[in-house]
């Protein structure tokens, strides 16, 4: 499947009262590899950016004087999206901005031209509740280098989260089969493979590997306040009388 991680930068926080789009970065990934098709757009907002917004991304209102209107690269971005699954932190800011973007020229909204949305933030939140999720506390989390991150860039955050998002989806895809071009058909069509010829051992866990998982368990129904849903099971179990 065709994938695109993809950030914005805008001249404040409220699409609804007037702010707009300043820059869109986008990172293509394919079978979960980049693939260096990437898009990258600074745009002129028609507005001055909010003073607490250029603190976050440096770009100066001189800057995008002379940068085209969202209008101008709209069937561009829209061409380059189109179908694929859109990966975004925070999906609901980017997405409110870039549909707000598209009403304002006559267009509909996003997802009349893309696949789907998969929001990482929400994703980040499951898996790591009770911690702060954002890109930076990620990037530091899974391993990933953001030295060169000392302000907001649309095109730098959406490389950055395609990184992060490959770590939180590790392993996802970790019992499929790498096929070599022997293994498919004509056209691309993949053939099937007789799993029946494979052995698969099973692994039991040691006392010590155990005991890290119990530790887990116990950091995760912690941090949910007790609310995890093997303690409400174990508890309705408990409570029901013995046949």
């Amino acid at each position: 499947m065709r994938q695109i991680v993809l950030d914005t930068e805008t001249t404040g926080l409220s699409a609804e009262t007037g702010d707009r789009i300043i820059e869109i970065g986008c990172v293509e990934l394919v079978g979960r590899k980049l693939t260096g098709n990437n898009k990258h757009f600074y745009l002129n907002p028609g507005r001055e950016s909010h003073e607490d917004a250029l603190k976050v991304h440096g770009i100066s209102n001189e800057f995008l004087r002379d940068k085209p209107k969202f209008g101008q690269i709209a069937e561009e971005l829209l061409d380059y999206l189109h179908g694929a699954e859109i990966i975004i932190h925070n999906a609901a800011f980017d997405v409110g901005f870039l549909n707000k973007e598209l009403e304002l020229i006559g267009k509909a909204p996003l997802r009349s031209f893309i696949g789907s949305v998969t929001d990482t933030l929400v994703m980040a939140k499951e898996m790591f509740p009770g911690k702060r999720n954002s890109l930076d506390a990620l990037c530091d989390r899974l391993g990933v280098d953001n030295s060169s991150r000392t302000l907001h860039g649309a095109l730098l955050d959406a490389e950055l989260l395609a990184d992060v998002y490959i770590n939180l989806t590790r392993g996802q895809d970790a019992l499929l089969i790498d096929l070599t071009p022997a293994d498919t058909g004509v056209q691309g069509i993949v053939t099937q493979i007789d799993l029946t010829r494979f052995t698969l051992p099973v692994l039991l866990a040691s006392e010590q590997e155990t005991a890290a998982h119990e530790d887990l368990l116990k950091q995760l129904d912690k941090a949910s306040g007790g609310k995890t849903l093997w303690r409400l099971i174990g508890a309705q179990n408990a409570a029901e009388p013995m046949a």
